[in-house]
């Protein structure tokens, strides 16, 4: 019952970006689907955004760094689109397309619940919570090989989604056009003053009211 298509190119801009360390790549997708230039591809579109399905090897088996599933989740749920989640992947399953359909559709005897299911739980309740995460528009704020910020901008609400893959902290700074934001994710208060720091391996979702 939903009319949409899968977004396939940011698919792979998601893995191959964290994999190579260049999220230029990601970000330069999402700007040309979604940016604010007239000319973009899918603006005011939903597509099914994803970091694996039946189809594709489990994003575990993809990554190079596991510290990154979180970072990816939180991408996926943080850029245009409707995120999807595929069964088991969500606990960290692995399998290799080259296996076959049997290793790629599982049956499990049971739901596994770790912290990167319970993050992704909490990206899911931010994303349905959020008029910018669902409505908003795209642009890119901050942009380096490991880290990117983006901006989900709607009529009365902004959304900075904000990550760092690499393995030391990042501070950003810019101009975020308010003094004080709520991280959607874990609900604490965020303070722009100073610049923004982001810890190791690390993802936010700083809401503003525009």
């Amino acid at each position: 019952m939903c009319h949409s298509v899968t977004n396939y190119e940011c698919y792979k801009g998601l893995h191959s970006s964290f994999n190579s360390m260049n999220m230029f790549e990601i970000c330069h997708s999402l700007a040309r689907q979604f940016g604010p230039e007239q000319w973009t591809l899918y603006k005011g579109r939903h597509l099914l955004s994803f970091v694996d399905n039946h189809d594709v090897t489990r994003i575990a088996s993809i990554l190079s760094d596991e510290r990154h599933l979180p970072l990816i989740y939180a991408a996926a749920f943080g850029m245009p689109g409707i995120p999807c989640v595929y069964y088991g992947s969500e606990w960290g399953a692995k399998a290799d397309k080259s296996e076959g359909d049997p290793a790629l559709r599982p049956c499990f005897e049971k739901p596994e619940f770790t912290e990167l299911s319970e993050f992704i739980a909490k990206l899911a309740e931010a994303k349905k919570g959020s008029k910018a995460l669902n409505y908003g528009n795209y642009r890119n704020v901050v942009l380096t090989n490991h880290q990117c910020i983006f901006e989900r901008a709607c009529e009365d609400e902004r959304v900075l989604v904000a990550i760092n893959a690499a393995d030391q902290p990042y501070t950003a700074h810019f101009d975020a056009g308010c003094g004080m934001a709520e991280d959607l994710i874990t609900g604490e208060p965020h303070d722009f003053g100073g610049g923004s720091e982001l810890p190791p391996y690390s993802a936010a979702f700083w809401k503003m009211e525009k």
